[in-house]
């Protein structure tokens, strides 16, 4: 990796993370580490880390026990790790590998949180970048939407929480595979650019062998007015004179 192409993205409360053109972040990464409500009880794993976006963010909070990044990419696993060295992060380790070979790298059934921002566009859907990182990163090509939960049912105790993001049409199979696995959805969010269109991302937490039930939150609308509405510039919080 070129290393002169890492740029350091401030997070504010002198939080920064390392990113490159190929891993970087975007709104829907903010906006799930708001949604997962993370307590400084709770032991993360963060499937699919990238620069570990997610797990800096809920650390900058003073949210967390301890934190696990999971990425196939060395690239990404590097980022995260110089900035966890960087910063001197204690609790917050990083694992380079694939998710379905996680045995014996990750401790299994006893972590109340895991996260995922997955790859949206299933195997055969659309068309493949024809950048290896970036298809990894937005094409099921190294793990399927299933991998995915069937994994973090492994990793989670029970009454611990999955929480993700996906597209709005892959709601059902969501929602169907993490019943399959006993993960139970509980709480379901839209997010919706501006009033009068149509929702681009779903966030949905299911809980690990919970009875059934969920709970719709009001939609979240990032635009209002013509700029940010007043919840988007609440969520960016501390950093919000870098991205407002």
């Amino acid at each position: 990796m070129d290393q002169s192409l890492i740029k350091k993205e401030p997070l504010g409360r002198d939080f920064y993370v390392n990113v490159t053109p190929h891993h970087t972040f975007g709104t829907d990464a903010v906006l799930l580490s708001n949604f997962a409500k993370a307590k400084t009880k709770d032991s993360l794993v963060d499937l699919g880390t990238g620069c570990g976006i997610i797990p800096l963010l809920m650390l900058r909070d003073g949210l967390l026990k301890t934190a696990v990044g999971v990425d196939i990419s060395e690239e990404a696993t590097f980022l995260a790790e110089k900035t966890v060295n960087d910063l001197d992060i204690a609790n917050f380790r990083v694992v380079c590998s694939n998710l379905l070979d996680l045995k014996g790298k990750v401790e299994f059934g006893c972590h109340t949180l895991v996260t995922c921002n997955p790859p949206y566009k299933a195997p055969n859907a659309g068309l493949k970048n024809p950048d290896k990182i970036h298809k990894v990163a937005r094409h099921e090509v190294a793990c399927t939407l299933e991998d995915i939960i069937a994994v973090s049912a492994k990793l989670l105790q029970t009454g611990g929480r999955l929480c993700m993001c996906h597209r709005p049409e892959r709601l059902g199979e969501l929602i169907c595979l993490m019943s399959k696995y006993k993960v139970e959805p509980k709480r379901l969010r839209l997010v919706v650019q501006r009033k009068g269109e149509e929702p681009w991302l779903v966030l949905i937490e299911g809980k690990r062998c919970a009875n059934k039930g969920m709970r719709i939150d009001p939609t979240l609308y990032i635009e209002e007015n013509g700029g940010f509405s007043p919840e988007m510039i609440e969520i960016y919080g501390a950093y919000k004179e870098a991205y407002l």
